[in-house]
Formats: structure tokens, C-alpha cells, sequence
């Protein structure tokens, strides 16, 4: 166990030296966004980008991962939507706890993290993670949010919204260059390398930056919301990879990815419909904190 945590403190440090400049405003607002923009456009889909396309196809596609990821996410989706339901919450904020309670850090930090931590093939299980939290489960939210505000679903923001993600885009362009068995010329290998990179100290620094400028609010629920993520998450995706009888170290990856705090996107779809903004921030500010201490053990756990 003190190795696994000494092996996940500098990804963590990274996270705690972002949030100490944003907090003496040596990293302001402004660059935390352009740092976020950085990765996300560029050295993060470039890192997918090269995951996808030297992968075989058989990695970054099992149905019985993927059957056993969505049944167990779809059960803490249903209990966290119960529970806010339970608490009179209208259906909108109810959908948008339901999503904080399963919807992981996996592209920020999973992918950095993870593939580092369990090894390359790692990198396969945390893209099918990704995949199905970008493609489903932002999908969801983001229907029954417009479905409860306007009695209708708007299926062309909803297309127009995955079609743009750039982690969408490169992981899909990944996937037609080795379906296509297209070669990888070297230059174009070291500079997919170089970028992706920075993808890790990047995503993990924005991340600290990012926390610097969130306050605890309405801690209840979001003492909740975090505890659904970081533990009844990887405990029903667990279930499930048993139940479907995924392959053990894939399982693994599964569980750990289900295991990461609430992702900060959550946070961008909260304030853009104006849907529980408060809570969403501080249950990123409680699980991230808190995550210090339960990946390190979860890792161990999957790992004897």
C-alpha cells in the first residue's frame, strides 16, 4: 500500500502545486482556461490519438467490458437519481447528481495516471471508460436536462456536441488509422510523443488550478456524491465485470477508472444549464481531495 501511494503522490503533487498557484494567483482564471484548452485539444488528443491508432482493434473494443462498465455506471446513475428524487430535487438537478455520482476524472487523470501506474495495457479498458462516459452517459444528461426544460429532446446540439469533442474526433481518427493498417512514420510517431507528453503534467496541473478557485458549498450532498463516486462506483462496475466475467486485469482497470474523482467537466455542463453548480464544485473539491487516499488503496487492491 506505501508503495502504491508513494507511486500516485507526484501525480497528486502536480495536482497540489496547481492549485497552490492559483491559490497565490501566480496561475489566474484566464491561464487555467488556456492551459485546460492546451490539453484538451491538443496534447490529451494527441496521446489518444497515438493510443488508439497502435492499439489493436480487439483492445479498444470488448462487449463484455463494455456491457459490464454500462450496467454498473446505469446503477449509480439510477441510486443517485433516486436519491436526489427521494430529496424533492426537480428532475433536472436529480439527472445532474445522478451524473456527478458516476462520471470520473478519466480523461484528465485516468488516462495520465492509470496507463502509467498498471502499464500500456492499461491504455485499451481506460479508452472504453472514456468512451462510454463521452458517448452514453454525456449523452444522457444532456437529453434529460433538455428533455425537462423544454418537453423535447434536441437531438442536433446533442450530435453536433460529440462530434466537436476533440477527444471524441482523435480517438475516432485513431481508430480509422489502424483499422486502415495505415503505417506510422516515425516522425509523426516522436511528434504524437512529444505532445501527448505534455498531456500528463498539463491535465494534472489544470486540475489543481482549477480546484484553487472552488469553495465548499452545500457540503451534504455533494459528502454524498463524492462517497457514490469513489466508492459505490467501482464497487457496481466490480459487480458487473463479475457478473459478465470480464478478463481479471481489465476488471481491474475498470474498477480503478470507476475509482477516480468527479470529473471537472461535470462542472463546465452544471454551469452552462445552470443546474446545481454549487454542488457539482464541491463534490470535484471533496472526491478530488479524498482520492488521495483511495486510489493509492484501490490500485493496491486490483493489483494483488
Amino acid at each position: 500500500m506505501l508503495a502504491i501511494f508513494l507511486k500516485t503522490l507526484p501525480f497528486f503533487g502536480l495536482i497540489g502545486l496547481g492549485w497552490a498557484a492559483g491559490r497565490a494567483r501566480m496561475f489566474p482564471a484566464e491561464a487555467t482556461a488556456a492551459l485546460t484548452k492546451f490539453v484538451f485539444y491538443f496534447a490529451l488528443s494527441a496521446m489518444l490519438f497515438r493510443f488508439t491508432a497502435t492499439l489493436p482493434l480487439e483492445q479498444l473494443f470488448d462487449p463484455a467490458f463494455f456491457a459490464a462498465y454500462l450496467s454498473g455506471s446505469a446503477l449509480v446513475w439510477g441510486l443517485g437519481f433516486a436519491v436526489a428524487r427521494a430529496r424533492r430535487r426537480p428532475l433536472a438537478e436529480a439527472a445532474m447528481e445522478a451524473h456527478t455520482a458516476m462520471t470520473g476524472n478519466t480523461g484528465f487523470l485516468g488516462v495520465p495516471m492509470l496507463v502509467v501506474l498498471l502499464g500500456p495495457q492499461a491504455a485499451g479498458p481506460v479508452l472504453m471508460v472514456l468512451s462510454a462516459d463521452m458517448i452514453v452517459f454525456s449523452t444522457l444528461i444532456t437529453a434529460v436536462i433538455t428533455g425537462a426544460r423544454h418537453g423535447r429532446i434536441a437531438v442536433r446540439p446533442i450530435l453536433l456536441g460529440i462530434l466537436k469533442n476533440p477527444m471524441v474526433v482523435s480517438m475516432a481518427a485513431g481508430l480509422a488509422w489502424a483499422g486502415l493498417h495505415l503505417p506510422m512514420p516515425a516522425p509523426l510517431a516522436e511528434f504524437l510523443t512529444l505532445l501527448g507528453a505534455a498531456a500528463t503534467p498539463g491535465a494534472l496541473f489544470a486540475i489543481g488550478a482549477s480546484l484553487a478557485g472552488k469553495s465548499a458549498e452545500r457540503a451534504g450532498p455533494a459528502l454524498w456524491l463524492s462517497a457514490a463516486k469513489l466508492f459505490v462506483h467501482p464497487l457496481a462496475v466490480g459487480g458487473a465485470a463479475l457478473l459478465f466475467h470480464v478478463e481479471p486485469f481489465a476488471a481491474g482497470v475498470m474498477v480503478a477508472a470507476a475509482a477516480l474523482p468527479v470529473a471537472g467537466n461535470v462542472y463546465i455542463l452544471a454551469a452552462h444549464y445552470a443546474v446545481a453548480p454549487q454542488r457539482v464544485s464541491t463534490a470535484i473539491l471533496i472526491s478530488t481531495a479524498a482520492s488521495i487516499l483511495t486510489i493509492p488503496g484501490v490500485i493496491a487492491w486490483i493489483t494483488r
